[in-house]
């Protein structure tokens, strides 16, 4: 797969948090690991092809199909920081959802634990999303379609207490923009022991304001009875 998606030494990735395209030398795998229902995940060292000091740890998410490995998603989980005449990798914040069952202490949980609602996530985002990497959401004030880009998904997952609801927040970007962040609820049902997402609303929208964009809120959680989940 990095063979196919290389141009000429370089494997090319887009970083969609930095919105750039990576140019990067593959090093070594460092690590690979199994979640049983959610496939495969290799951890893998590259290096920036103008900069070897500069190294990036990349997740690559691949989901068995019959006999074969199917790419789901790759996602930056360590960047490079720069330190005197060299670098160091720091942790991508917020970690994808896989790392979280590896952060997170052993122990009976009620109800679905978090890096399972943000899995039928991006879940949901993966089956959706367009040759582009978009997906469609509509806004519900303004009846409008919007096509935006995926970023990231955060932290703390919440459930509301009464319909036993789950919900995250996540980061989405207006494609050609660097600065049109949109933020998007998802909501998550867990019905017959799965868990699907039920519905998404446009949380924040962004608004130019002396030439800065911002996020207005459409909404609030005001009133709303809900707990973390762990």
């Amino acid at each position: 797969m990095i063979d196919e998606r290389s141009e000429g030494d370089a494997f090319v990735f887009h970083d969609p948090k930095l919105d750039t395209d990576l140019k990067l030398k593959f090093e070594e795998i460092k690590i690979v690991r199994g979640m049983e229902g959610y496939g495969w995940f290799a951890n893998v060292i590259f290096h920036d092809v103008d900069e070897p000091k500069k190294q990036y740890a990349i997740d690559f998410w691949f989901k068995p199909e019959g006999q074969q490995l199917t790419l789901q998603d790759i996602r930056v989980q360590k960047g490079p920081k720069r330190d005197g005449d060299g670098y160091f990798m720091i942790t991508r914040l917020p970690v994808a959802w896989w790392w979280l069952p590896v952060q997170e202490h052993p122990g009976s949980i009620e109800g679905a634990r978090a890096w399972q609602v943000m899995a039928s996530i991006h879940d949901y985002i993966l089956e959706n999303k367009d040759e582009d990497g978009n997906i469609t959401v509509k806004d519900d004030k303004t009846g409008e379609d919007l096509k935006l880009q995926f970023v990231e998904m955060h932290r703390p997952v919440r459930r509301l207490k009464g319909e036993g609801k789950y919900f995250a927040c996540t980061d989405f970007r207006k494609p050609g923009s660097k600065d049109e962040y949109y933020d998007l609820d998802f909501w998550v049902d867990e019905t017959d022991g799965s868990l699907k997402v039920g519905n998404v609303k446009v949380h924040k929208v962004p608004v130019q304001e002396d030439g800065i964009w911002t996020q207005v809120d459409r909404y609030t959680f005001e009133g709303m009875d809900f707990e973390e989940t762990l």
